[in-house]
């Protein structure tokens, strides 16, 4: 098991084109952890704000009367992508995974498949 500040900084180094990374709790909008980001780019007001994207879901999934589970958002930006990884381990609930990646530099499916494995090895 790893803790806060190993799996962000796993995000940044094993996950191509990853810029930044953070760990929200979207109950509050606080993020707990975060790494990377730029003058440019604020991660504290990002992750804030992809709280409002992930609450937003979960309640169209509650009208549409849908019993699933969100594994992952994606937003796909011109030069970016932005992944949210809702975190299923325990202690987990409420909170989720931001990744930042440059998409010039990003394999999609990779950095998902990287996000879910740190995801799995995060102790909260």
């Amino acid at each position: 098991m790893a803790n806060l500040e190993t799996s962000l900084k796993e995000c940044l180094s094993a996950i191509d084109g990853a810029t930044a990374a953070a760990l929200v709790d979207y109950t509050s909008g606080m993020a707990l952890g975060t790494l990377g980001g730029t003058k440019d780019f604020n991660l504290e007001v990002a992750a804030a704000g992809n709280t409002d994207v992930v609450r937003a879901k979960l309640r169209t999934m509650e009208h549409l009367g849908l019993n699933e589970e969100i594994e992952d958002i994606l937003i796909t930006l011109s030069s970016q992508y932005h992944m949210i990884r809702l975190l299923k381990s325990r202690g987990g609930n409420g909170l989720f995974l931001y990744l930042v990646l440059d998409s010039s530099r990003a394999n999609l499916a990779m950095a998902r498949h990287q996000l879910r494995r740190i995801e799995s090895e995060l102790e909260v």
